[in-house]
């Protein structure tokens, strides 16, 4: 299993933002860690970045390790702009851009752009085939995009699904790989899900968002997070292995980005 990062900015980040995330990136690859990832959202009444322009700097500070999204939440944008972004970062990414998307679950991100909420599930295979299109440089609703050498087909697409079979088969047969959620998937449930996933064919499996913190009393982790690594060194190596004996391709740990010593730590307990 590799293991990779998420990095979440922060108000508390806010003063230096910029210099803080290059220097996490940076601590983040120097490490070994497989990759550096971001999340998606706009109305959660706290500060947010758009995972993609905050990318597109993480990818400028390192060299080596994937930089991804888990996820994008596809129906808020238009899947035309979207995929032009996405293609712009996989260019400057050097093709280390890994493309995660998702339907969406907050109402309120929906809400902030004026989104339908319940299209959602509608609108995520709809607008990903519109993004396909304009990664291979045809014509969509007006003249086609241009497509930049050496980005023809689009970055690499990994589905954040739920494990129902609709999007299990979406994510196997369509997409690059299936990211379920430490959030949202129990201990228990998502081997369930991970079978699903590999009769369906499907290759690379990414567990992400496993809020991480070993200090003594976390102060951030949600309440209703399922997979956690918390604790001690001796309890946080255990969740860590257990996490491992899952059969996952990838785990992608939160941590803090105002703890960037953390990351040490953590990296002296994978199994």
């Amino acid at each position: 299993m590799q293991f990779g990062i998420v990095g979440i900015p922060t108000v508390r980040e806010a003063d230096g933002l910029i210099d803080r995330a290059i220097t996490f990136a940076r601590r983040v690859e120097r490490l070994g860690f497989s990759g550096l990832w971001t999340t998606d959202a706009l109305g959660r009444g706290f500060v947010t970045v758009d995972p993609l322009i905050f990318l597109s700097t993480l990818c400028v500070a390192t060299e080596r390790i994937e930089i991804g999204t888990c996820v994008t939440q596809v129906p808020l944008r238009h899947p035309v702009e979207l995929a032009h972004r996405a293609q712009t970062l996989n260019i400057l990414s050097r093709g280390r851009f890994r493309f995660g998307v998702g339907s969406g679950s907050t109402k309120h991100d929906f809400d902030t752009v004026q989104v339908d909420y319940d299209r959602r599930f509608k609108l995520l295979p709809e607008y990903l085939a519109v993004m396909r299109r304009v990664w291979a440089g045809e014509k969509v609703f007006g003249p086609a995009l241009s497509v930049w050498p050496g980005t023809e087909g689009g970055p690499p697409v990994y589905l954040g699904a739920w494990r129902s079979q609709r999007w299990i088969d979406l994510a196997a047969h369509h997409c690059h790989g299936w990211i379920a959620s430490g959030i949202h998937g129990a201990m228990e449930d998502l081997p369930i899900g991970l079978d699903m996933f590999r009769k369906a064919g499907g290759k690379r499996a990414i567990l992400a968002n496993i809020f991480t913190d070993l200090r003594p009393d976390p102060p951030h982790i949600p309440a209703h997070a399922k997979v956690t690594v918390t604790g001690g060194k001796a309890e946080a190596r255990d969740r860590l292995r257990r996490i491992a004996d899952l059969g996952f391709d990838d785990a992608l740990l939160i941590v803090p980005m105002g703890a960037p010593d953390m990351l040490d730590e953590i990296r002296d307990l994978l199994p």
